[in-house]
């Protein structure tokens, strides 16, 4: 049987869903830094985290499917998920606080009198 050629439609739905793939990979990331804009008691801490890695489990699961029909075996997407799980931490437990984390910030206290001063003040 001689090699044939993968079509250029072949082409195109592969490199589809590559990117497709690689979109909804980094959906998870990104939804964990959004704390402000949807909510901090929901996206934040270790219970938004594990809700973000969840929804990124179920939306890899087409991909870990077709890695487990390329390969025969389910040796390949077991790894696919530990990549993705060790990917996930590093980005929850290290890159997420280090752009979240306050540089600079201290404990002086404000030039300005405090609402307690200012008010105490037109009683006297």
């Amino acid at each position: 049987m001689p090699d044939q050629k993968p079509s250029r439609l072949v082409a195109v739905r592969d490199t589809t869903g590559t990117v497709v793939g690689a979109v909804l990979g980094l959906v998870p990331h990104v939804l964990h830094h959004v704390g402000l804009i949807a909510g901090t008691a929901f996206l934040t801490g270790a219970g938004g985290n594990a809700a973000l890695y969840l929804v990124g489990l179920l939306l890899s699961i087409p991909m870990l499917r077709r890695i487990h029909g390329r390969f025969r075996t389910w040796h390949a997407p077991a790894i696919a998920v530990a990549v993705f799980t060790a990917m996930f931490l590093i980005s929850a437990l290290v890159v997420g606080p280090a752009i979240s984390a306050d540089s600079g910030t201290t404990d002086a206290p404000s030039p300005g009198p405090t609402p307690t001063v200012q008010h105490t003040e037109h009683h006297t």
